[in-house]
């Protein structure tokens, strides 16, 4: 079990460095505009279905959607998954991030497999970033749906548009408003695992 989880943790880490120079090379190809840019991306979302941290084809695929930051906080997650590998060398007991239970464009649980999505809208912010908003919709078995949104942040970088942020909003299942990032940071200081803190405070930074 340990060597399983050992290896899972390098494939991650091998597709996401397989991941980063597509980034460079095929954002061009990418919709530049934010609401065109993330009408885009959750095209995929909905086709792949992505659980956790997007692995071998779909890296490929997802990466160049994502700022440079947005790949180094999941170039520095990997990292703090392996410390705490390090730290938690018993093989019987669970990551406690849930990251690689979540869709990380998306949200947890059901929300992981939305079967469609609508791109409401997008907001200029002072900044200079954009929040696109996304309604998504799951239905399974037939007369179980749920409907939820979230917002993609949208920056510019080197004269394209990429999303830098993913922030799951606060509705009557979820009574608080995260974000991607937080949940990326979560019981990490950088590569380091320090363990558990106040998970709602860090999950919404």
């Amino acid at each position: 079990m340990k060597f399983l989880r050992c290896v899972f943790l390098l494939q991650l880490a091998t597709t996401l460095a397989l991941g980063q120079p597509a980034h460079e090379s095929n954002s061009r190809f990418l919709p530049n505009h934010p609401e065109a840019l993330v009408q885009s991306l959750y095209t995929e979302v909905v086709t792949r279905h992505p659980a956790g941290i997007p692995q071998g084809a779909d890296m490929k695929v997802f990466a160049p959607y994502l700022s440079k930051s947005l790949l180094q906080r999941v170039d520095l997650f990997l990292a703090c998954y392996a410390d705490w590998l390090r730290q938690n060398p018993d093989p019987n007991t669970k990551p406690p991030f849930g990251v690689f239970e979540s869709g990380i464009f998306s949200g947890s649980n059901e929300r992981t497999e939305p079967r469609t999505f609508h791109v409401e809208k997008a907001q200029a912010q002072k900044d200079g970033s954009f929040r696109v908003y996304v309604s998504l919709a799951y239905e399974d078995p037939p007369g179980h749906s749920q409907t939820w949104r979230v917002a993609a942040i949208v920056v510019l970088e080197n004269g394209h548009f990429v999303v830098d942020d993913v922030i799951y909003l606060k509705d009557k299942e979820t009574h608080v408003q995260l974000r991607l990032s937080g949940g990326l940071s979560y019981q990490c200081d950088g590569a380091r695992w320090v363990g558990y803190g106040d998970r709602q405070k860090d999950l919404k930074q």
